[in-house]
């Protein structure tokens, strides 16, 4: 027997620090928080993925009453790129939310369904996908979405 240890290398930045590479891609996430369909939660939250074209793609998310027919900011965007760009890796992805009348202080997680989605996308093309997680009091940076799902679920499980 032996045991596995995976680490999560994070890198936070307070409001002050955070580089100008990351900055347009997430006001792009903010703004989309404004135009988010959450009448049930009242929580909106935005993504927006920088493409290798240098194209920008944004998202938000979408409820229906048909709960959970919805779906999250992450992957209307990513589906939208990959339908729209599908030869145009995704190099980054910044993802903010608002509640209660303010952006959250702290920054949110894409859920598990998101992780894997993002994780099919990096897979698929072969390259790292960039993952800013915005908060008003700190925003974390991660390297790639493997930092998010080290033990992932992928074809090579079927062969």
């Amino acid at each position: 027997m032996q045991y596995l240890k995976y680490e999560t290398r994070i890198t936070e930045y307070l409001p002050n620090e955070i580089p100008a590479r990351y900055q347009s891609l997430i006001a792009e996430a903010k703004n989309q928080t404004e135009k988010a369909y959450a009448i049930y939660s009242q929580f909106r939250v935005g993504a927006a993925l920088l493409l290798e074209n240098g194209m920008t793609v944004t998202g938000n998310n979408q409820e229906n009453s048909a709960y959970p027919s919805g779906l999250c900011a992450e992957r209307t965007a990513i589906f939208y790129a990959n339908s729209q760009y599908p030869d145009s890796a995704v190099k980054m992805i910044a993802i903010a939310a608002f509640a209660g009348g303010e952006f959250l202080k702290s920054p949110i997680t894409p859920c598990g369904a998101c992780r894997q989605v993002l994780l099919e996308t990096e897979t698929r093309f072969g390259k790292d996908i960039e993952i800013i997680l915005y908060g008003t009091e700190k925003t974390y940076v991660l390297e790639n979405v493997k930092q998010m799902l080290p033990l992932s679920f992928n074809g090579d499980s079927l062969k």
